[in-house]
């Protein structure tokens, strides 16, 4: 448990009595840093048949990057802010409801997206509104509004809009324009599908998609975002999507960068995927459900900010 984010403290009773019902044994860990999820996935979850985090995304990318090939399956409560990849993957928002569906789910495997420092990223990496989104969106702010401390601050930036010259080297290719966003994305959609980057995006595809936005003023802007609403972006004129294995990315003048809602150092940056990396436990159809067996998990999480 990540004792920072935003209802995790609320529940962690609920997800151990769920644990109990479901007949799982569970030893839960409260963390202290950020990037200590990572630390104690690594030198703890061998033994266990499951690892559950309890916190926001961050929270779950710390202990997918210490897992990333190795196993066990990680489950993804939630407990953050955005709660991204719990609603991208169809997980229940309750967390009792969440252990059930998991426990008694199915095993899938997900593409990541790797940076040169060995940190990994599974709903994307960007560069431009969604990192200003992410960094004015201040702690007390989410504590006390939730995602709504998200749309204020992508509203501020998308007023602000701030262009800057990108180089795209894809594969070798290399691509130049003027943009106001760039996403390296490993997902298609978020929020169950409510945002949209494009069908041609998988999370089990083997490649990583590069989209550059250009718009020139706000009315582009937002006709950009009424696009991927409807999920048809890739249309747009403004937009310019290409797929690859290898990614750099540099920007003038160089611009901090956010991966799966957390703040990194500034471009250029190294990216590559590594084709199904991480093992995850999402829903089974209800159809296909199935008693639980008896068995032991462990619950991780990271940090002391909300990740």
């Amino acid at each position: 448990m990540n004792p920072a984010a935003r209802l995790s403290r609320r529940a962690h009773e609920e997800a151990l009595r769920a644990f109990e019902k479901n007949r799982v044994s569970c030893d839960a860990l409260v963390t202290r840093a950020p990037g200590h999820a990572t630390e104690l996935a690594r030198v703890h979850a061998p033994p266990y048949d499951f690892v559950f985090t309890l916190g926001g995304d961050g929270t779950a990318i710390e202990v997918i990057t210490a897992l990333a090939e190795r196993g066990p399956p990680v489950g993804i409560l939630p407990a953050g802010t955005g709660n991204v990849l719990v609603r991208s993957l169809g997980i229940p928002l309750r967390v009792g409801r969440a252990v059930s569906a998991l426990v008694n789910g199915d095993e899938a495997r997900m593409d990541l997206g790797r940076l040169e420092d060995g940190r990994h990223f599974a709903i994307g990496l960007g560069v431009g509104i969604d990192a200003s989104m992410i960094a004015g969106a201040s702690p007390l702010m989410k504590k006390w509004v939730g995602f709504l401390a998200y749309v204020w601050s992508a509203t501020k930036a998308a007023i602000h809009m701030e262009r800057f010259q990108v180089r795209l080297t894809v594969d070798g290719n290399v691509h130049e324009r003027r943009a106001a966003w760039v996403l390296i994305a490993n997902l298609g959609s978020v929020f169950g599908g409510l945002i949209r980057f494009g069908d041609g995006i998988l999370h089990d595809d083997g490649v990583l998609h590069a989209c550059i936005y250009s718009p020139n003023n706000l009315w582009d802007a937002i006709r950009l975002f009424v696009r991927m609403l409807a999920g048809n972006v890739e249309r747009d004129r403004c937009a310019f999507c290409v797929s690859g294995r290898h990614i750099r990315l540099e920007t003038k003048p160089p611009r901090r960068a956010q991966a799966d809602g957390d703040l990194l150092e500034t471009t250029p940056l190294e990216i590559t995927v590594q084709p199904l990396a991480a093992r995850l436990l999402i829903p089974r159809n209800s159809s296909r459900k199935a008693r639980p067996q008896d068995r032991r998990s462990s619950s991780r999480s990271a940090g002391n900010s909300d990740r």
